[in-house]
């Protein structure tokens, strides 16, 4: 039985830069995610496993279509994803409940706000400018930007880069073990999220400092109480134990 015990306490540390990841973070999008691959592995007859597959959603496209397509196949792969993917986009992508409510919370705060993603930056620019997310963000780090993707920690090093702030004070929110694993390795306070890709206990397994099960928790007083422009980020380890 696989058991996690949460372990509070220590020194409060100010937050003052919040990075987030994109699917299945900020937005909803996992529907077309699926439902566009769906369509590309039948076109081009690669046999499809459904959980094979969105494992390995948080890495950059050309990655996951030489995967499944092969070098010899991977761009005509990367193309038709594209294609169906615009197709579709606006009428199946949308934010998670709460999403623009915290963004607003946050900003509002005074907490500076950035997104790291693994996906190119035109369809990243396109998906936040739809939704309106765009007007919150000081930067977007897409997988243009960097050349180690996550789950190195270059992505997050890039977006503090660009927005001169430290490391020390910022944290990064995410679905997949992707996530959790850059965000540790990059010294940011680690986030993970439930209702993107990845459950709790998966999360568990990759050591982040917090869990949300929903938007709600970010802002409560046990991690980030948001009053007077000031953001507290107790942090804390998830102890994780099989017994």
């Amino acid at each position: 039985m696989f058991k996690c015990v949460k372990k509070t306490g220590g020194i409060a540390m100010a937050i003052h830069t919040v990075l987030f990841d994109l699917d299945g973070t900020l937005i909803d999008s996992l529907p077309l995610i699926r439902r566009t691959y769906e369509k590309v592995f039948a076109e081009m007859n690669i046999p499809w496993g459904d959980a094979e597959v969105m494992k390995h959603i948080g890495l950059p496209l050309a990655d996951i279509a030489k995967t499944f397509a092969g070098e010899d196949r991977y761009l005509e792969f990367f193309k038709l994803y594209q294609h169906h993917y615009a197709l579709e986009h606006d009428a199946l992508t949308k934010t998670f409940p709460g999403t623009m409510e915290m963004l607003e919370a946050l900003k509002a705060s005074g907490i500076r706000l950035g997104i790291v993603t693994s996906k190119t930056r035109r369809v990243a620019l396109r998906s936040i400018g739809f939704l309106g997310i765009d007007r919150y963000m000081e930067a977007v780090v897409a997988v243009e930007d960097v050349t180690r993707h996550k789950p190195q920690p270059d992505p997050i090093f890039k977006a503090l880069e660009l927005m001169q702030a430290p490391v020390e004070t910022a944290a990064y929110i995410g679905d997949s073990p992707f996530d959790i694993i850059s965000a540790n390795r990059a010294g940011v306070t680690s986030i993970g999220v439930t209702w993107g890709m990845s459950g709790r206990e998966e999360l568990v397994r990759h050591g982040p400092d917090y869990i949300l099960e929903k938007w709600e928790d970010l802002i409560r007083p046990n991690i980030i109480s948001v009053h007077e422009r000031r953001v507290y980020a107790y942090r804390h380890r998830n102890r994780c134990h099989h017994s």
